[in-house]
């Protein structure tokens, strides 16, 4: 008797730095979203697509739950909304030293869809502390089921991946079974540069930036791109560049490397740094940046 087929949408949600984007390349086995120390890196809902002869898990990464202070924050708290309404099971990531938090309370209880309760960071658990850990969970949030993992280690991961699989209806496949993601490869490399900028500049002003790309060009062996990267003053700006652009060219040096790794050919590419002020609250250049 031939297996039915299952296919579902698995959303992945928690609050910033729970480790959302390293499970979800785990899950993947490629990097598809971007990975710094700083909170809010993801902002948008980033689909990763993994397809057998008998299933199809569409995994979403998503913005880490938070208090919107700008039109940008309600417009990524958007993108985790839609990820739960569509959800066929939801992965609630929380990292080993969390707390209780009402808003990601309030956002579940009227869900009811499966949810899987994780807790991550298993590698940094010290004596009884992950027990402890979930027995605090279990006493606080109800959910389907429990689980511990290490997203940076793969500790865990497979067994999650079996529960998951266990809980996808009987359904056609959505995507086309060779597809990986429901973006577009602009997105990814506007993506892989945002992320050189997270970890090359501090304070404000990785988050002032956007990053479009306004030319891709691909040949056999080569692509050729122009990245324009939009900030919000002028003086950053001109921290962005740099002193005689040493700042911008490193940048473009390290997102070359991985462009070329993702892609798996030769790129060429070319940076702008241009200012739009306030970008991040103005609904205008949120639609023209994709939010």
């Amino acid at each position: 008797m031939e297996k039915p087929h299952r296919a579902g949408f698995v959303s992945i949600i928690g609050k910033p730095n729970a480790g959302k984007s390293t499970l979800m390349n785990r899950l993947m086995g490629e990097k598809l979203s971007i990975i710094t120390r700083k909170a809010q890196t993801t902002r948008h809902r980033i689909m990763g697509i993994i397809s057998g002869e008998d299933f199809q898990i569409v995994y979403s990464d998503t913005p880490g739950i938070l208090k919107p202070e700008y039109k940008l924050h309600e417009s990524m708290m958007a993108f985790v909304n839609t990820s739960l309404e569509d959800a066929d099971v939801i992965l609630l990531l929380i990292e080993l030293g969390e707390k209780y938090d009402e808003d990601i309370h309030n956002r579940l209880k009227n869900i009811e869809v499966p949810i899987i309760l994780i807790i991550n960071k298993t590698d940094l658990a010290v004596g009884s502390q992950l027990h402890d850990k979930m027995e605090y969970w279990k006493g606080i949030l109800p959910a389907t089921e429990y689980h511990s993992l290490s997203a940076l280690t793969g500790e865990g991961v497979s067994e999650l991946v079996d529960k998951i699989s266990q809980r996808l209806p009987e359904h056609p496949a959505y995507f086309a079974k060779d597809a990986i993601s429901d973006k577009p490869e602009r997105f990814f490399a506007s993506e892989i540069i945002r992320e050189k900028i997270f970890m090359n500049y501090k304070k404000e002003v990785p988050y002032s930036t956007e990053v479009e790309i306004v030319d891709f060009l691909e040949e056999e062996d080569i692509i050729r791109m122009r990245a324009e990267i939009y900030v919000e003053r002028k003086s950053q700006k001109g921290i962005l560049i740099g002193k005689g652009g040493a700042a911008l060219k490193k940048v473009g040096i390290e997102a070359r490397k991985d462009l070329e790794d993702f892609f798996g050919k030769h790129v060429h590419i070319e940076t702008f740094v241009k200012v739009s002020e306030n970008w991040r609250k103005s609904d205008e250049s949120l639609k023209k940046f994709g939010y």
